[in-house]
């Protein structure tokens, strides 16, 4: 298994638009730290700070780098789905496409191991793509704005002691991870209906954006049918920031996340077990 694993992982990261969400990134996160710093941040002063400071006396550096990393994974979790869904599109409709699965198949390797370890490339994947944004994002916020604590405003106001951020960071890296793997899956399942790679990008955001449209509305009969979409808990992240850390419901919202990653990879493997491989 390791060595088609490995087989996979080279197909994968030989290809051009495996890069194309890393070179996004790479070029549109250092042009918005820049223009945060040349005067940007004077927004956040005006629309967050001036209207605390009628109550609460603030001091020291608020606006820091870690203010900035956590602003960063709050408003680029929306897009990061668009790139990951390149990859994940492509890893089973490529094939068919190419014509290249009859000949995988004339191998000795079952269709199931073939597939998990496409599976597992693209969770790879999107395990990579993920940390490169959070300490590409985290990492370039410091240098630029500094360290200090972290003041969260969401529901009441939070203030994280500088020396305990570096662990609540890396929980909600990997929590951001696991709801990618979700979307993921799910393009990765869409990419088993078709030998075009379009049609699972296309499908994957359909349902991220409904789904979004879905949990914003409160209409009595969406808020029903809101803890049964995957979208609810792409914020579960930001819940280690929170004072005391809800733990149980992280826990819960883990296995929810788990639960949908297992069931998209586990239609995609009945579907495609009974698929009848054309080219």
């Amino acid at each position: 298994m390791g060595r088609l694993v490995w087989f996979e992982a080279i197909k994968t990261f030989t290809k051009l638009r495996t890069y194309i969400g890393f070179l996004a990134f790479g070029v549109l996160v250092p042009l918005v730290v820049a223009g945060l710093r040349m005067g940007g941040q004077r927004a956040f002063e005006r629309n967050l700070l001036a209207p605390l400071e009628q109550d609460f006396i603030i001091g020291g550096n608020v606006l820091n780098g870690w203010f900035f990393g956590f602003f960063f994974l709050g408003a680029l979790w929306v897009h990061v789905p668009i790139v990951l869904t390149l990859v994940a599109g492509d890893q089973i409709a490529g094939e068919g496409n190419a014509g290249t699965f009859r000949f995988l198949l004339t191998r000795a390797v079952s269709r199931n191991r073939i597939i998990t370890a496409k599976f597992l490339v693209t969770l790879l994947y999107t395990a990579l793509m993920v940390l490169f944004i959070g300490i590409l994002t985290l990492g370039l916020s410091l240098a630029v704005f500094g360290g200090g604590d972290l003041l969260v405003v969401k529901r009441g106001i939070v203030v994280l002691p500088e020396a305990a951020l570096p662990v609540h960071f890396l929980m909600a890296w990997g929590l951001a991870i696991l709801s990618m793997f979700v979307v993921s899956a799910l393009c990765f399942l869409f990419s088993a209906f078709t030998d075009n790679s379009i049609g699972p990008i296309v499908a994957t955001m359909a349902v991220i954006i409904i789904s979004l449209i879905i949990i914003t509305l409160p209409f009595e009969l969406f808020q029903a049918i809101r803890p049964w979409l995957f979208v609810n808990y792409f914020d579960t992240w930001q819940k280690v920031f929170a004072d005391p850390v809800p733990w149980d419901e992280i826990a819960r919202n883990v296995w929810i996340l788990l639960g949908f990653t297992a069931l998209f990879f586990s239609v995609t493997l009945a579907w495609f077990n009974r698929k009848d491989i054309l080219s």
